[in-house]
């Protein structure tokens, strides 16, 4: 059997595949419980320097696989339980990450989409968020992130409805930062990794931090900008006309 989150690593750049064709990508209760293990050996290695989600066969992702909650009492409440556990396992993740999506990017698809950093959409791509749909409570957690990424109108009307939305309105709402013809899709993504690999990673690391509302450590990233060099190697390289270098993780200066 094809494992159903193969995952790899090119040039500073983690990819993971969520992968289900006949079941358009739904995740299994196996796959959300190997998803949050796959981004802790990623996160450990030094040569990754960013993450790309995405989903095999032309589709993102259908959301949880429903047949996985019809079971007894309190079986869709575990399931629930493993796709949270994945959703803030993926938010956690300490350098960039980027969902590409194509087709159906909906329930649990949507919610793991949500935990990245940017979105990028062909202009096929259909989002929905659809508990409503399966008398489903939608997770706290879940419900905070999406009202921080398109503001709580549009998500009341995404988690009231259930209704699916396309790209172009998805763009407009800010739950995705680019949508472009599904030709483009790949060139856009490997240009946009391979500049996020060139950045300084503690600036793009303190800025998840701060993003997230995480400032009690807003001291120790400022020491650690001091002592590490990075300000100075920045400055030098652009006074130079060069790329910077800039290490990761940050050493502090001799």
């Amino acid at each position: 059997m094809e494992p159903q989150l193969p995952y790899g690593v090119t040039d500073g750049v983690a990819t993971i595949v969520i992968c289900q064709p006949a079941k358009r990508n739904a995740m299994t209760e196996e796959m959300w419980q190997s998803l949050p293990p796959i981004l802790d050996e990623l996160a450990a290695d030094p040569a990754v320097r960013a993450l790309v989600l995405t989903g095999a066969g032309g589709t993102f992702c259908a959301g949880a696989d429903i047949s996985a909650l019809s079971g007894p009492p309190g079986t869709a409440e575990a399931t629930q339980a493993l796709a949270v556990r994945a959703e803030e396992a993926l938010a956690a993740f300490p350098k960039p990450t980027l969902a590409v999506v194509r087709g159906h990017c909906v329930g649990g698809g949507c919610q793991l989409a949500v935990a990245c950093d940017l979105r990028f959409a062909d202009e096929e791509a259909l989002f929905g968020v659809t508990p409503a749909n399966l008398g489903i409570v939608y997770a706290e957690s879940s419900t905070r992130r999406l009202v921080s990424l398109v503001g709580p109108a549009t998500a009341k009307y995404l988690l009231f409805s259930g209704e699916l939305i396309d790209a172009a309105r998805a763009l407009r709402t800010g739950l995705v930062d680019e949508v472009l013809p599904a030709d483009a899709l790949d060139e856009r993504v490997a240009a946009f990794t391979a500049l996020l690999t060139t950045r300084s990673q503690l600036t793009q690391a303190a800025a998840k931090d701060f993003a997230a509302g995480r400032t009690d450590r807003a001291e120790q990233w400022a020491a650690l900008a001091r002592s590490s060099g990075e300000t100075a190697e920045g400055v030098a390289a652009f006074l130079d006309n060069r790329p910077p270098r800039f290490p990761w993780p940050p050493q502090p200066a001799e």
